[in-house]
């Protein structure tokens, strides 16, 4: 099977099998956006939706959350992994985006990066699920989904999965192919234990169980 055979055959049976696939954290602007993937980081998307409602509230602009401190915004997130850290980069973030832009989350890439806290990978998410833009964001589950599948082969780092992926995805599903590898890795092909019998993608697995 060549590699094009390969990456048609993955997600033709994605789109027959799982054709929708979004997001799961709750946000309704691209501000919300990044707080809510920010906060994602090594913690689940439902922790963090039990937490944003309020935080959402209080803080329903940069400028609201630039006003604040960091304790204040501490005690929203207190329940989320490294509340500490997400504290500090959400103030800064948001003082940031309130003196260079206005208040509005720029939909580029790099600008998107100058945000503190705010790496590729939550760059992509935002430039993905906000602004609709053909993107690859490439966490864990991705990563993992990748390189099992045989979509990739000894990829070191998030970025080189990320490249092999945008060069054979076909851009108009480079987003919702993030999703679909995602939620896969997520409840399916997970770290540990993965269900490999109930997994329609078994035979493309390079390490079945």
């Amino acid at each position: 099977m060549t590699t094009k055979e390969r990456y048609e055959a993955i997600f033709n049976w994605f789109q027959e099998n799982r054709p929708e696939a979004e997001s799961e954290l709750h946000f309704s602007n691209p501000f919300e956006t990044v707080v809510a993937v920010m906060l994602s980081a090594q913690c689940t998307d439902k922790r963090v939706n039990m937490v944003t409602p309020a935080l959402f509230q209080r803080f329903p602009t940069p400028q609201a959350m630039a006003e604040s401190n960091f304790e204040e915004i501490l005690s929203y997130i207190k329940s989320i992994s490294y509340p500490n850290a997400k504290a500090q980069h959400l103030l800064d973030m948001a003082k940031k985006l309130t003196n260079d832009f206005n208040g509005v989350v720029p939909d580029d890439m790099e600008l998107l990066q100058t945000l503190p806290g705010v790496g590729r990978k939550t760059a992509n998410v935002v430039c993905a699920v906000a602004f609709h833009q053909a993107a690859m964001p490439v966490d864990t589950h991705v990563f993992r989904v990748a390189n099992r599948l045989g979509l990739t082969s000894h990829s070191k780092t998030p970025l080189e999965t990320e490249t092999k992926l945008r060069k054979h995805i076909p851009t108009h599903l480079l987003s919702k192919a993030h999703h679909w590898l995602l939620l896969h890795g997520r409840y399916t092909c997970t770290a540990r234990n993965p269900k490999c019998q109930e997994c329609g993608l078994h035979p493309f697995c390079k390490n079945p169980n």
